[in-house]
This record gives structure tokens, C-alpha cells and sequence, in this order.
């Protein structure tokens, strides 16, 4: 009888592994009409492609990729959760999903919410006015693209970084925009506060507690005051560095109990913000077609083109 030494804790070897293997499985048994995506006429991958997965959930293609090819990199609850959602994972699914990326399921007791292709389809129809859609912990889960462009360019961030708390209190370019930034932050470190109360004991609204109680002394001093405050529709006002100053109506529209979600909207104050904002909505557009050309340039020649494609964006 012959035994083999194993040297080292391959576990996470083999977690990797699976996670691929499982994500995979998961993505090529979805069509595309389920997603509300076109098939198109020269779809080879069975299933949907890995772009489209990551599209659909706002993760990086690249970060995807490295997923499904097993990687050594770290993936976040929240990442998962954007996964679960995008391959229509049942609870189950979710569970295992979770387990294999050693991550604590920030909500393991109720079915997985997602934003839908029909809600998708609506902050499309919603253009050039920005809109996105949030949950209660301030977590941006999809975005038109004139949102995209209003504070920063939110396609340059990780998925786990797009939260409107964390980028306040910590992102130079987005607090830029905010044209009285000391009331719009304590206001919305009241806002999260208040909904905090009913999840005291969720491991990710800890965790993103904690997280900007040590990455923002500012954000520490005004957690100090202990101020809430309720959701409501107002005005705002941003500093866009593309079209200038915006005055825009703020309106939260909550989306029901099922998900907990919040579709964020912003429409023009006056004409001069309609048609400031119809310039930002060209100016995103633009921006995707550079992306894209760079995209196609990274296939063609990744270690040239790429690099020329990319001094454009």
C-alpha cells in the first residue's frame, strides 16, 4: 500500500476549485431570454457568456474571469450576493454559493433579491435623468449610466467599494460634487442609523460599520451625535466636473418588501439642469464607447493596444 504526503492545507485549493466549477454550472444553465438579454445569432457558450454574468451582477469582467479560473483572490459577501442574484440562485444554491467563498451571507434566511431585467429596462427608460437602485445599507446594486457619471465614474470602482456611505466619507471626487458636503453627510450617516436599528445584529451591516468607523475619522464624529433621520424627497445640489453645478429633485421610491431595495431618482429643477444633464448623458455614452473600443483593442493585441486604447478613457 502506497500513501502520498500532503504538504500544506490545500483546502483552499480546493474551495477555489469548486467555487469556479459551481459558478460555471450555474452560469451555462441560464439562457439568455431568462435574463432578458438577446441570444443573438452566433451564440456559441452555452448558457450565458462570463461578460454577461458580469454585467448583469456589476462585477469586473476581469474579476469574474479570475473566478471561474480559480484564482487566488478574495471575494466579498457582497460580491456573492450580487453572484446569487444574477444566476437566479435558489436558497440552496445561495447557501453553498456562500460556503465555497468563505463568506458569512449577509441575509441567509430570506430568498435571494435581485434587480430584475424589467427594473434594469427602467433606469434605462429613465435616461439622461440619473437613477440607481439601493438597498438600506446605502449598497448601489445597478445604475443608468448618467448615475454613473453624476458624482464619479462609479465603472472604475470595485463592486464592493459602490456604497454611497463609504464613497461620501471616503472618496475625494465624490465628496467634490456635494455642494454643502457637512449636511449631506451627517444627514446620511443619520439616514443609515435609523435603519440600522433593524439589523443590529447583521453581520454585513456590521461589517460596513465597522469598515468606516476605521477607514473615516470624519465619519466617527458624526456617528458620535447619534443623530437619525427618515428617507424623504428634496432638492440637491452636485458639482458634476463635467457639466457644473446641477439642481436636481432627490425622490425615493421604495420597491417593496420582498427586496428592501430603494430605486433612487433625480430629475431637473429648472431647464438649465434638463439640459445639463442631457450633456452628462452624452458624456457617459461617449465614455462606454471608449471602454469598449479599449476592450476590443485588449483582444486584439493585449500587450500593445491595450495600453494605446486605454490613454483615450
Amino acid at each position: 500500500m502506497t500513501t502520498t504526503a500532503v504538504h500544506g492545507d490545500q483546502t483552499p485549493d480546493i474551495r477555489r476549485k469548486e467555487l469556479a466549477e459551481f459558478l460555471r454550472s450555474r452560469r451555462e444553465r441560464i439562457t439568455p431570454e431568462q435574463v432578458g438579454l438577446a441570444r443573438g445569432a452566433r451564440r456559441r457558450t452555452p448558457g450565458l457568456r462570463r461578460e454577461e454574468v458580469a454585467h448583469l451582477s456589476a462585477v469586473g469582467v476581469t474579476w469574474y474571469t479570475w473566478l471561474e479560473q480559480a484564482r487566488d483572490i478574495q471575494v466579498s459577501a457582497q460580491v456573492l450576493d450580487a453572484l446569487a442574484r444574477a444566476l437566479l440562485l435558489d436558497p440552496v444554491e445561495r447557501a453553498h454559493l456562500f460556503s465555497l467563498g468563505g463568506a458569512v451571507d449577509p441575509d441567509p434566511t430570506r430568498p435571494c433579491p435581485r434587480v430584475t431585467p424589467a427594473l434594469r429596462g427602467m433606469l434605462a427608460q429613465l435616461e439622461p435623468y440619473p437613477a440607481c437602485v439601493q438597498n438600506s445599507r446605502y449598497d448601489i446594486l445597478a445604475y443608468n449610466s448618467t448615475y454613473g457619471v453624476l458624482m464619479r465614474d462609479l465603472d472604475e470602482l470595485r463592486p464592493e467599494d459602490r456604497n454611497c456611505l463609504w464613497l461620501a466619507f471616503t472618496d475625494e471626487r465624490w465628496r467634490s460634487t456635494l455642494a454643502d458636503p457637512e449636511q449631506a453627510l451627517r444627514a446620511m450617516a443619520a439616514k443609515f442609523r435609523a435603519a440600522m436599528a433593524e439589523h443590529l445584529n447583521d453581520p454585513a451591516w456590521k461589517a460596513l460599520l465597522a469598515r468606516l468607523r476605521a477607514g473615516s475619522p470624519d465619519f466617527r464624529k458624526v456617528w458620535d451625535r447619534h443623530e437619525v433621520v427618515a428617507n424623504t424627497g428634496l432638492t440637491k445640489r452636485f458639482d458634476n466636473a463635467v457639466v457644473g453645478r446641477l439642481r436636481l429633485e432627490y425622490t425615493p421610491l421604495w420597491l417593496g418588501p420582498q427586496t428592501g431595495h430603494v430605486l433612487i431618482s433625480y430629475v431637473p429643477s429648472d431647464e438649465d439642469a434638463r439640459e445639463r444633464l442631457t450633456r452628462l448623458h452624452a458624456h457617459a455614452g461617449a465614455l462606454a464607447a471608449r471602454r469598449t473600443r479599449a476592450r476590443a483593442a485588449h483582444e486584439r493585441n493585449p500587450s500593445h493596444e491595450r495600453a494605446r486604447a486605454l490613454a483615450e478613457v
